[in-house]
């Protein structure tokens, strides 16, 4: 398996392992089984449970076909709806434990979701030959939706998991300080954590500095320097985002 290295806003290699070919075909091939089921029962039910094929057959060929564009349309819009709504994975993704990323770290858009599934179309042509090629010569295995979404497929395996790292500890009676970390997401706060105990590792207070400033951009925050240091100030973030969202370990 290969590794991507994702550069953060502080200039902080994250490295993640690359989900391999297979696991994505897999995932597709799962995904593809859901699709015919529901075609099958969809069908099954539009023709013998509720009997409206008769509707049919006073339609021109225009009206059948805008029928079953209808009935079609759930599969061709699976992997837009579906990433979306589950943060960069499908069900035959989940069932694989691989995730779509931004290359930058960030959870990907929902416009990166859609490039994605424009280019789709190209990427399955001549049975997904396209798409497989892409990935066979791309540095991170990207098909060419990742390659013009700026996105990536990693795997969550080998504990590499998107909200592993944003754990922490904290008390019952604990009390947060800024509700203004709700603005945040996971990948906000893995890359918040992960950059702010390598920082502490090396003792390196320019990254430190750096990253106080930028979460106080982010959320609009004016904290006094002279009752909370910015080491104190990023684990209250860290703490405070476990409180809210109850990610606590």
């Amino acid at each position: 398996m290969s590794q991507i290295a994702i550069n953060t806003s502080q200039n902080v290699n994250i490295n993640f392992i690359t989900a391999s070919i297979g696991e994505r075909i897999v995932a597709y091939l799962i995904d593809g089984l859901i699709k015919v089921a529901y075609l099958v029962a969809t069908f099954y039910l539009f023709f013998n449970i509720l009997n409206l094929g008769y509707l049919l057959d006073g339609m021109d060929s225009w009206s059948q076909n805008a029928i079953y564009i209808v009935l079609t349309l759930p599969v061709s819009l699976y992997p837009l709806v579906l990433e979306s709504l589950m943060e960069g994975q499908t069900p035959g993704k989940k069932v694989m434990k691989i995730r779509v990323v931004k290359i930058d770290g960030y959870q990907a858009s929902f416009g990166d979701y859609l490039i994605r599934w424009v280019f789709r179309l190209i990427d399955t042509t001549f049975v997904g030959i396209i798409g497989l090629i892409s990935m066979i010569v791309s540095k991170n295995n990207q098909r060419l939706g990742d390659i013009a979404s700026g996105t990536a497929v990693i795997s969550l395996k080998n504990n590499i998991n998107i909200s592993h790292t944003i754990l922490e500890n904290i008390n019952h009676d604990y009390i947060p300080t800024f509700p203004q970390v709700i603005g945040l997401s996971d990948n906000d706060m893995r890359i918040i954590k992960d950059n702010y105990l390598k920082a502490l590792k090396i003792d390196d207070r320019q990254v430190i500095t750096k990253l106080s400033d930028k979460i106080k951009s982010i959320l609009k925050l004016e904290v006094d320097p002279t009752r909370m240091t910015e080491r104190q100030f990023i684990g209250v973030v860290i703490k405070d985002y476990n409180y809210y969202t109850g990610k606590d370990s």
